[in-house]
């Protein structure tokens, strides 16, 4: 199970939280200068949190840290906003902190109470926010009791927004969101991990993005090879529907070679930017040596 949470971690995040004490963590955290060019940390949280549970989200997110940050809240009538056909009457719980990082930076998901996030993986918050068209941001997500996650990211969409004054495209958003649910109806209905469903999207968004098919039939050839080449089998139900999600991304005309350029060499920011703090060398090691060996694993995917 920590050998799970460390991959998520290492493909998509730079949570330290595995690694490091929280009051060395605060340390760093608070020489943070405000950013001046890209703006404070924005907290956007679920709108049905009740007071406490407001506080529990606040310490997770460790916003009391920030010298300066925004805050919204994001309610049932932001989910139908930015996603069709949703439920206005919705409850919102789950939350997240997004920071703005400049561009090349790429995103990092971090999960900062996996406990209560029961569906939703960093990498699936990842390949939806590429969908959306959200890119370069540090973003950290948090929930005060067990939720499936998906507040968050109409969160994540609301706070981008309002970050960049850029309005998001609401057919990207919503495929996003179907891209979200698929992904968690492969892992708990057909029975496949996180890391593989990730890399199965990933896998198809990238040969879309290289052969640009022009019909469904032409996407669905992409979906069966790559199912093949991966060795996952799916119930026609199962296969139905990520076909169809494919078909509605490929008409997006969406560049997802950018997900590639995002890993890069996750052991060196690591250690830039935290290796200083680290004081057990061995333990440094390995962690290194761990990062190093995932980051070429993953980076196979896109050979």
């Amino acid at each position: 199970m920590k050998q799970k949470w460390i991959a998520c971690l290492a493909i998509f995040t730079l949570t330290i939280s595995f690694f490091l004490p929280t009051s060395t963590f605060a340390t760093t955290n608070n020489q943070n200068a405000i950013n001046e060019k890209l703006g404070v940390p924005i907290i956007v949280y679920g709108s049905s949190l009740s007071d406490a549970e407001k506080e529990i989200v606040k310490t997770a997110l460790r916003v009391e840290q920030e010298p300066e940050f925004d805050e919204i809240t994001v309610s049932g009538q932001d989910l139908v906003n930015y996603i069709k056909d949703s439920n206005s009457s919705s409850r919102m719980y789950s939350s997240a902190k997004i920071t703005r990082q400049d561009e090349g930076k790429g995103l990092i998901i971090s999960i900062v109470t996996p406990e209560n996030i029961t569906q939703v993986t960093a990498e699936m918050y990842a390949n939806a926010m590429l969908t959306a068209g959200i890119e370069d941001a540090i973003v950290e997500i948090a929930a005060p009791k067990p939720v499936t996650g998906h507040s968050a990211l109409v969160g994540i969409y609301k706070a981008y927004e309002v970050k960049t004054g850029e309005a998001l495209d609401i057919e990207r958003t919503d495929v996003a969101n179907d891209e979200l649910s698929v992904a968690t109806s492969l892992t708990e209905d057909a029975g496949i991990s996180d890391e593989k469903v990730a890399e199965l999207l990933t896998q198809i968004k990238k040969v879309i993005a290289e052969q640009n098919p022009a019909t469904r039939e032409e996407v669905q050839q992409i979906v069966e090879e790559q199912l093949s080449k991966l060795q996952i089998t799916l119930s026609d139900k199962d296969r139905e529907l990520l076909v169809d999600l494919m078909d509605r991304i490929s008409n997006l005309n969406i560049d997802f070679s950018k997900l590639s350029s995002q890993l890069t060499d996750l052991s060196t920011k690591f250690e830039e930017k935290f290796g200083a703090i680290l004081q057990d060398e061995g333990f440094w090691t390995s962690v290194k040596n761990f990062f190093n060996n995932l980051v070429d694993t993953v980076s196979s995917w896109f050979k």
